[in-house]
């Protein structure tokens, strides 16, 4: 690598664990390292500490392996960053500064890496939807977000929502009440074992919206001769669409992309999302997503490297911290 060149830094933290690409401004991505354990939450949300532990032996073993160095810019895409990243903002900066002389840190939600690893910066909307739902927009002035907001007050259409809906479905079946689906009701005592012990196996669990999720693919595949099943995708595709036309641009040229594990459920979910899309959003195509939120944070370090950073600042969403030397 010349002297000339600008090493930078890609992070994408999330509830799966910690990805790391290393590169430089003009050759791109060069090296990447992946870590299945996540950087844990405490009393200071985001802690700091544990999250330069984890990233730092990455960050080394990548500019040896790949020559990079030394780096000058950093961009750092965190699930709970607007939420949970006080500390992180505060202090995560510095540390990258002292350890590796970064100078520039674009500190980002994931939601907005997965925006920009979906539709670059372009004005449009992305729906993230997995286990659960947020939906970001943007016009290239400010950001937009709807949803998001748990499995017990939101995230609808989303694996939790659905997979919520379906058991609700079986256990109105166990009932006899209107709405209830036998097919949805064999399926789940076959997972959960005999319904009136549902309560008691599900909610002192720590992760209630996985175990909800876990049944969402159940009612994808029973959508074909099931009508209650099939209502449920329905109304998935119509609150994942609701979300999508909270946050898109009404004017210019605006694109919409859905990302998310909720993708491999397929036609019985697809069909009617994008009947949906189309009607609440005549003048904002779907496109596929170009790439996922590790890409979209790739994207933003080689932009804010080249001085190209035409995203806009927010400062729960994406902020820019220039480091200062000691």
């Amino acid at each position: 690598m010349s002297a000339a060149e600008d090493g930078v830094l890609a992070v994408d933290s999330g509830g799966s664990g910690l990805r790391v690409v290393i590169g430089s401004r003009e050759r791109g991505p060069l090296g990447r390292r992946e870590s299945r354990e996540p950087v844990p939450t405490g009393s200071r949300g985001i802690d700091p500490g544990h999250f330069m532990a984890r990233l730092a032996p990455m960050v080394r073993e990548l500019t040896a392996e790949t020559g990079v160095g030394p780096l000058s810019t950093a961009a750092v895409g965190a699930a709970g960053l607007a939420t949970l990243g006080e500390a992180l903002r505060a202090e995560l900066p510095g540390a990258l500064g002292r350890e590796f002389g970064i100078r520039s840190v674009a500190l980002v939600a994931d939601a907005v890496t997965g925006y920009v690893g979906a539709l670059g910066p372009r004005p449009g909307a992305v729906v993230a939807a997995g286990t659960g739902l947020i939906a970001v927009g943007t016009d290239l002035t400010c950001w937009r977000r709807a949803d998001g907001w748990g499995h017990l007050l939101g995230d609808c259409g989303g694996g939790a929502w659905i997979g919520r809906a379906g058991l609700e479905a079986a256990l109105r079946a166990y009932d006899g009440r209107p709405g209830g689906s036998t097919g949805l009701l064999a399926r789940a005592e076959e997972v959960f074992g005999p319904m009136p012990g549902l309560p008691g196996r599900l909610y002192p669990r720590q992760d209630r919206p996985a175990v909800l999720a876990s049944f969402a693919p159940e009612v994808a595949a029973r959508a074909d001769g099931d009508p209650v099943a099939a209502g449920i995708l329905r109304a998935a595709a119509r609150h994942m669409a609701e979300s999508a036309a909270a946050v898109c641009p009404e004017r210019g040229e605006p694109r919409v992309s859905v990302t998310g594990g909720l993708l491999k459920m397929g036609d019985p979910l697809l069909v009617p999302l994008r009947e949906e899309l189309a009607r609440r959003l005549p003048h904002a195509p779907l496109v596929p997503a170009g790439g996922d939120p590790l890409a979209g944070s790739v994207r933003i370090a080689l932009d804010l490297a080249a001085g190209a950073l035409t995203l806009p600042g927010d400062a729960a969403m994406l902020s820019v911290v220039t480091v200062r030397g000691d």
